[in-house]
């Protein structure tokens, strides 16, 4: 696997003249490999979203052997560098693009209309095309889960999270935490910082120390590519739990747990379709019952009961016979979220902008 920099990228796209190369595309042999992209936009690491990503790439290298190459662009800046350098790694010939975050939305789905050769995989979003097709993760039905347990274990009655950016995909994730909690102390509170980027080390832990002093004793982690969140709170002694990859070896104490994400069968069945050249376009919300979302690590204080009940409400999210979206609730605002009986849609989840009750701090405008 290869992995290249904004600033490597930037230099080559500037040595060889974008427009040249797109104009002057070589044609690619049949025997040649599979050129498959993942673009970030933070480091692959040793944890976060997007080690998790470039993970979910080493099943297909396993399987395909010589038949494929991997590339990862790690630091690419959302907007028009990402644009440039997705333009770039295309027109070199890579018939495969994992567009690894929300905002390389618009960039990625035209490269995907231009050219149908391509096949496109968008993280989040919710634009489609034959040849473009959004992921996203039911991090919701894990965090549920990590709900009850915080609640379980909190003293004060007041849990925070830390999270990246207010999109439906994290807002859901607070909201199922939430919900989960309240299952099990109906007054629970929850507050939330919002620090609008994926990975800032200090800004993060800032957060995460501010809603300490609030009184926070379980913090969620929420889509933090670094464990800056899990350190600070295993300083302080205080439990906390993040999505994607384990961080249990910053926080060996207390660690939570983590709504770990596996995306091999998804890349895997995706690249499939690709070289039988039937992939087509889908939206793509996996989870529990997928294999793709798991959550793992759980932390040995969380008392035996607890986990028992946890298990059960686990295997009914396997089943199908139970959502965290499932009514009556109410929305922070007082008005109703979801009426008494009804479950949420999965296009009315993954629209979702709106906090349920316990959500303490308001949404940004």
């Amino acid at each position: 696997m290869t992995n290249l920099t904004r600033r490597n990228l930037m230099k080559a796209a500037a040595a060889t003249g974008l427009a040249g190369a797109l104009g002057n595309r070589l044609a690619i042999a049949a025997d040649e490999p599979l050129g498959i992209t993942l673009v970030l936009p933070s480091p692959v690491g040793d944890v976060g979203w997007g080690h998790a990503l470039a993970a979910g790439l080493e099943p297909v290298k396993a399987a395909y052997g010589d038949k494929v190459k991997v590339t990862v662009l790690e630091n690419i800046a959302e907007g028009p560098d990402a644009d440039r350098i997705m333009n770039k790694t295309v027109a070199d010939g890579n018939k495969f693009l994992v567009a690894g975050s929300f905002g390389y939305q618009n960039g990625a789905l035209q490269i995907a209309r231009r050219d149908p050769s391509v096949t496109v995989l968008h993280a989040s979003g919710f634009q489609l095309a034959p040849n473009f097709s959004p992921f996203a993760a039911r991090y919701f039905q894990g965090t549920y889960l990590l709900g009850m347990a915080a609640a379980a274990l909190s003293k004060t009655g007041k849990l925070g999270s830390v999270s990246a950016f207010a999109i439906p995909e994290l807002i859901t994730s607070i909201n199922a935490f939430t919900l989960g909690a309240q299952t099990v102390k109906p007054d629970i509170e929850v507050s939330v910082v919002w620090v609008n980027s994926w990975f800032d080390p200090a800004k993060e832990q800032e957060a995460a120390k501010a809603l300490m002093a609030q009184g926070c004793d379980v913090i969620f982690s929420n889509a933090q590519d670094t464990p800056s969140v899990i350190a600070a709170c295993e300083e302080a002694g205080v439990y906390a739990f993040n999505l994607n990859s384990s961080m249990k070896k910053y926080a060996p104490k207390t660690y939570l747990g983590c709504v770990a994400t596996d995306w091999s069968p998804f890349f895997k069945a995706s690249v499939d379709a690709h070289f039988a050249g039937s992939f087509k376009g889908a939206n793509t919300f996996l989870g529990v019952a997928d294999k793709v979302i798991e959550v793992v690590d759980w932390n040995p204080d969380i008392p035996a009961d607890m986990m028992t009940k946890i298990k059960e409400i686990e295997a009914k999210i396997a089943d199908g016979s139970f959502s965290p979206f499932t009514g009556p609730i109410t929305r922070a605002d007082g008005s109703e979220g979801v009426a008494v009986g009804a479950t949420l849609a999965d296009g009315e989840i993954v629209a979702m902008n709106w906090h349920v009750k316990g959500v303490a701090t308001p949404l940004p405008k």
